[in-house]
């Protein structure tokens, strides 16, 4: 195995075991909300003013699953939508009392993850981070530059 895929190997179980951990606490804390659910509100909680095309580029979801995932929310009493005086046209959603409570939820245990993961993060010096950010961005961007070439070839289909 090249170091490439050992990179891309290491990412993926990094990210299955967090989520892995996470799993309990987040089904214990949150008995009638899915996942999906509690970063969608962590996305609306993050965000002024959201709407559709906002959450469906943050979250990389499609804006119909976006319309749909906010139906839900807004049947569960976590999300409202709203209008802008001077745009009755666009539709904006913001966190209700129940979307503040599971919001501020999210955020207690994500510190405590963080805590947790605290004593790895400490002992990695500046450079390391600044290297590990910069292979992030270069990523990020490559992958960027793909998702709009799909897009420019599904449009052309």
């Amino acid at each position: 195995m090249n170091k490439e895929e050992q990179v891309m190997m290491g990412f993926r179980e990094l990210f299955n075991k967090i989520a892995w951990l996470n799993k309990f606490k987040m089904e214990g804390s949150f008995e009638d909300y899915k996942s999906s659910e509690v970063h969608y509100i962590e996305c609306i909680g993050r965000n002024v003013d959201s709407n559709v095309t906002k959450l469906a580029e943050s979250l990389y979801m499609t804006r119909g699953a976006i319309s749909k995932m906010t139906k839900k929310l807004i049947k569960k009493g976590a999300i409202e939508s709203y209008q802008k005086p001077d745009n009755k046209k666009e539709l904006y959603f913001r966190l209700t009392e129940e979307g503040q409570r599971i919001y501020k939820i999210h955020e207690k245990l994500h510190k405590e993850s963080q805590e947790r993961d605290k004593a790895v993060f400490d002992q990695v010096t500046e450079e390391q981070f600044d290297n590990m950010l910069n292979f992030i961005e270069k990523y990020s961007n490559h992958l960027d530059a793909e998702m709009k070439k799909m897009e420019i070839d599904i449009k052309s289909e």
